[in-house]
């Protein structure tokens, strides 16, 4: 399994701890660096001054909110960030959250499962260097072409609902992020049934098609029969290659007060959240996602979430503790794990977690 590090953005850190992170992440031979954004730097901004203080480590810029950024401006970042760091650069594109689109942005989020598959569409041949020509229901974008040398990027998509994995197998990557081994196992799973039952029509594609079957139903069926006859009959299609699948896992190893109190509050807000509530309820933690439910005061659900539960979704305790939590996500179909290293006063920007999980 590949290790790569994604960069915590902790918000009561100093921002500039991500270039700390960034760097002991290229030193250490870490294989990629995931450059999210959050409150403090533009995520092209960070991905190209990383880029300019490193030397061989494989960058990823997001997952960028596609209800804010559309398929147009991501190419041309990507394309930018390549362009000035002279090293390959991907891309991961995501929903986001409530609070980043609508309150931060101002922007809907009515959709946003149509806005991402349609985004993912859309950018495919931009990033490849094509002029775009996509219309759909939600994203539009025509005539555009990149003057800059095409990234030809990989694309990543954040996933956690059932239509986000179903829009992550057109995709070359799946990205879970805060998940428990088991349900990273049965989002593996989905993702691979999506990938081999191939990308879902749209109505008007399945009218379209209607059509045409109706008119030449009688004429196909007798071909195909007689086409079958002279075929081999234990033979199967060769099955869909699926989209490799990582997943953020925060880590402290060795951790004080300050780095578990600090992914407490990170996973304070998920613990009501429908489909993550769930995921915690099965980890054995009803009782604190009932609580959660109730809309209790920040301080008293702080206060009630146990260890034990951060533990469910990170990498906490001793090196040989975080090892095996590593083969855990392993063993349910992760193929790579980015780490997010706590930061603290006694671990700035997360460096000796790194030093100790580094191969």
């Amino acid at each position: 399994m590949r290790l790569g590090v994604s960069l915590g953005l902790w918000q009561d850190r100093p921002a500039e701890e991500a270039l700390l992170t960034a760097r002991a992440a290229d030193e250490l031979g870490y294989d990629e660096l995931w450059v999210g954004e959050m409150a403090t730097y533009d995520a092209f901004a960070l991905a190209t001054a990383i880029g300019l203080s490193t030397g061989r480590i494989g960058l990823t810029v997001g997952p960028l909110a596609v209800a804010v950024r559309d398929p147009m401006m991501i190419a041309m970042g990507v394309a930018s960030v390549a362009a000035l760091v002279g090293r390959p650069v991907n891309v991961a594109v995501g929903t986001s959250s409530p609070t980043v689109v609508e309150e931060w942005h101002g922007r809907s989020r009515a959709r946003s499962a149509a806005v991402l598959r349609e985004a993912v569409r859309a950018l495919r041949p931009l990033l490849d260097g094509d002029k775009s020509d996509f219309s759909g229901e939600c994203v539009k974008s025509r005539g555009y072409r990149l003057r800059l040398p095409a990234p030809r990027a990989e694309l990543t998509v954040a996933a956690f609902g059932a239509s986000a994995v179903r829009t992550a197998a057109t995709a070359d990557r799946m990205v879970l992020n805060l998940i428990t081994p088991a349900s990273a196992a049965r989002l593996t799973a989905d993702l691979r049934a999506a990938a081999q039952a191939g990308p879902a029509r749209t109505p008007a594609q399945d009218q379209a098609q209607d059509q045409g079957q109706a008119q030449a139903q009688g004429q196909a069926r007798e071909q195909a029969q007689e086409q079958d006859r002279g075929k081999r009959r234990d033979a199967t299609p060769a099955p869909a290659r699926a989209p490799r699948v990582a997943a953020w896992v925060t880590a402290a190893v060795d951790p004080g007060r300050e780095a578990v109190d600090r992914i407490r509050r990170a996973v304070v807000g998920y613990l009501a959240a429908p489909g993550y509530g769930e995921m915690f309820i099965e980890a054995g933690y009803g009782d604190v996602v009932a609580f959660a439910r109730t809309r209790p005061h920040p301080r008293e659900l702080l206060a009630a979430i146990p260890d034990g539960l951060l533990e469910s979704v990170a990498l906490l305790g001793d090196v040989d503790a975080a090892r095996e939590r590593l083969r855990a996500y392993a063993d349910a179909g992760v193929d790579e794990v980015a780490l997010v290293p706590v930061s603290t006063d006694a671990d700035p920007g997360g460096v000796a977690t790194l030093k100790a999980l580094a191969r």
